[in-house]
């Protein structure tokens, strides 16, 4: 178990609770996809660079890639002025979404006029 830096965990508005991560694309500044970290996910993502998430649905640790191929280099990692929202800058390694697209932003919908 990886744990956090208390100087980052002091930032966090509640270190406690899941942290939504927006990911980039470090290169084209596309939105990949949206996940969650706890802290142990974000301990071990600033610590080696390789995108770690909180799977809310298997209730477990999630390496991006690690089953599909499809890894994120981290590049940056920013926290939000609240303190309870990341901006993950990656290299992204084939596709970012499960369904096979590039993004997880692919569906688009219409707005009213």
């Amino acid at each position: 178990m990886s744990s956090l830096d208390p100087a980052v965990t002091a930032l966090l508005k509640d270190p406690t609770t899941l942290i939504p991560a927006v990911v980039q694309d470090s290169t084209t500044n596309e939105i990949l996809m949206l996940a969650y970290m706890n802290s142990e996910s974000l301990a071990l993502t600033l610590s080696t660079a390789k995108a770690t998430y909180w799977s809310r649905s298997r209730n477990e640790l999630w390496i991006k890639g690690a089953t599909s191929g499809h890894f994120q280099k981290v590049i940056s990692v920013a926290l939000d002025c609240d303190g309870d929202a990341l901006l993950i800058r990656v290299e992204q390694t084939g596709v970012a979404c499960h369904t096979g697209e590039r993004t997880c932003f692919h569906t688009p919908l219409a707005l009213g006029k």
